[in-house]
């Protein structure tokens, strides 16, 4: 039995909200639970004599905070790919070149995170890629994830001309001669990187093991995986090897349902560390592109909408077939329009499954980036899970400002969900943003950027929320969303014990330093698993 006594426990347990010291059981087949929390006297009484004991020396103890919208594989990738997070194009592309310099001719050069509304200059294009990288293919993904910058040897080696059409859903960027200019949005960037050398499954296996390691001194001790096939491949590996050291929730993609019901998968299959959530849909596409699907134009673009990839009633055939398997529905969302159309297929799904006596699954909708008026509230009504992120809000104002105009208004609104009854789950969908959620608990506390932009209030203040009630999406509301709010997301007897070391106590710290705190030590199950 583990003690750890001489503590500031925070443990987000409404009954006992506050504790100093926490037994950890140690034997089967409660081990790595929490046998019981209280007060230091109390529990050196009970347990002293037949444990082993670490002074905390006032530390503050928190729990382990979960990221609910992680693209685990792609994170893992993404830590050996060209940064291209810049505030210029020119700064981007020096790093390429940089990059270039050190590989042979022919082997592709992956980079991600660009996003051209933080440049002057715009989108880049093929041919700036061509100057940085002139004897490689060049492929660089976009912040968003739904879209891609390619060099003339990338579009070349997909077979990309001024004759390809636009695939389904995708849209090829042309110059006015119609030539591609180096730029893809949605599924037509499935055209370069399908015809990219994929990772070995054992590059895989090494990339997420590795991952964990840059997890765990952020203070996350689960994540929420929307990656594909080939990550789940590879967390089945780590898992079985006693490698996967982080509690993971893995989606499946819409597209592998029917193989999914075949094999009879439910909702909640597995265990504690790994288990089967819910099937992932999309319905449009982000913001920064102009995807989005939207009721009205976009400010800066009168005849564009984005992209509705499909409407409620189709939405609502899958998650059908899904509710009759027992498996939940997770629908990307970003726009009103979006949104809405998701909304009408959970209000038709919760019938549904009153009419066939279903249980009623835990399902989501990702990032709920922006709402129309009328459907504040629908979420909470229909029992539906926001799972957002709150550095989107911070990272994205000044677009949304732009692109979206007074809609900003209900843009990232997580006080008005969290009012009308609404389960939030944070997270980040790294690599779009730096999974770090102390970085999204200041963003959702201050509605501030790192530097303080933009000002006292933060943007549209209105929607702040407590250290309380940021920390509890990250815990108890993930948690929640996982189907494992009995054991996870709080300390308490009979919880699982992942815990964070804290040097400073996000409940009386100046907001402003929330992004500031780097976890001293990270417990998964009783065991540290990172250290400072």
């Amino acid at each position: 039995m583990r003690i750890l006594y001489n503590a500031n426990i925070h443990t987000l347990d409404a009954d006992q909200p506050h504790a100093t010291t926490l037994a950890i059981d140690d034997h089967a087949p409660h081990a790595g639970r929490i046998l019981a929390i209280g007060t230091d006297d109390f529990i050196q009484a009970e347990f002293s004599h037949r444990s082993e004991a670490e002074d905390m020396q006032g530390r503050t103890l928190i729990p382990g905070l979960t990221d609910a919208h992680l693209h685990l594989r792609s994170y893992a990738h993404s830590l050996d790919k060209v940064d291209c997070v810049t505030q210029t194009r020119q700064e981007c592309l020096d790093r390429v070149a940089e990059k270039a310099e050190t590989l042979e001719p022919d082997v592709w050069l992956l980079g991600h995170g660009w996003n051209q509304n933080h440049w002057s200059e715009g989108f880049g294009t093929a041919a700036d890629l061509d100057a940085a990288a002139p004897q490689n293919p060049v492929y660089l993904s976009a912040s968003s994830l739904h879209a891609a910058w390619a060099n003339s040897a990338a579009l070349k080696a997909a077979g990309i001309d001024n004759n390809t059409p636009d695939p389904p859903n995708g849209e090829i960027q042309r110059d006015a001669e119609g030539n591609p200019t180096g730029i893809l949005f949605e599924s037509a960037m499935q055209l370069i990187s399908g015809v990219i050398p994929q990772p070995s499954h054992a590059d895989n296996v090494a990339a997420i093991k590795t991952a964990q390691e840059h997890l765990w001194p952020m203070g996350l001790t689960g994540v929420h995986d929307f990656d594909r096939r080939r990550s789940f491949l590879a967390l089945q590996d780590l898992h079985a090897n006693g490698d996967l050291q982080l509690r993971v929730l893995k989606h499946i993609p819409v597209e592998r349902l029917d193989y999914a019901l075949g094999v009879g998968l439910r909702s909640g299959f597995g265990d504690d560390l790994l288990r089967i959530g819910s099937v992932k849909v999309f319905m449009d596409g982000a913001l920064g592109p102009h995807t989005a699907a939207m009721f009205a134009p976009y400010e800066d673009e009168p005849d564009n909408r984005g992209m509705l990839f499909m409407d409620g009633e189709e939405l609502f055939e899958y998650a059908q077939q899904a509710a009759l398997g027992g498996l939940g529905m997770t629908v990307h969302a970003i726009g009103d329009r979006a949104n809405h159309e998701t909304l009408l297929a959970f209000e038709n799904l919760r019938i549904f499954e009153k009419q066939e006596a279903l249980s009623a699954r835990r399902h989501r909708i990702e990032h709920v980036q922006v709402l129309d008026a009328a459907d504040l509230n629908r979420l909470a009504d229909l029992d539906v899970i926001a799972s957002v992120q709150p550095i989107h809000a911070t990272s994205d104002m000044q677009a949304v400002d732009a692109y979206w105009g007074a809609r900003g208004e209900h843009a990232y609104a997580f006080r008005t969900l969290l009012e009308a009854g609404t389960q939030l789950a944070f997270g980040s969908d790294a690599p779009v943003e730096s999974p770090n959620p102390f970085w999204g608990i200041h963003a959702a506390v201050t509605r501030q950027r790192a530097d303080g932009s933009p000002g006292t209030d933060g943007w549209y203040p209105g929607q702040r929320l407590s250290v309380l009630e940021a920390m509890q999406a990250y815990t108890s509301g993930a948690a929640f969303a996982a189907g494992m709010e009995d054991r996870l997301g709080m300390l308490k007897a009979g919880s699982l014990a992942d815990l964070l070391v804290l040097d400073t106590d996000p409940f009386t710290s100046d907001p402003s330093e929330l992004k500031d705190i780097v976890p001293q030590a990270t417990m998964l199950g009783g065991d540290w698993v990172y250290r400072a």
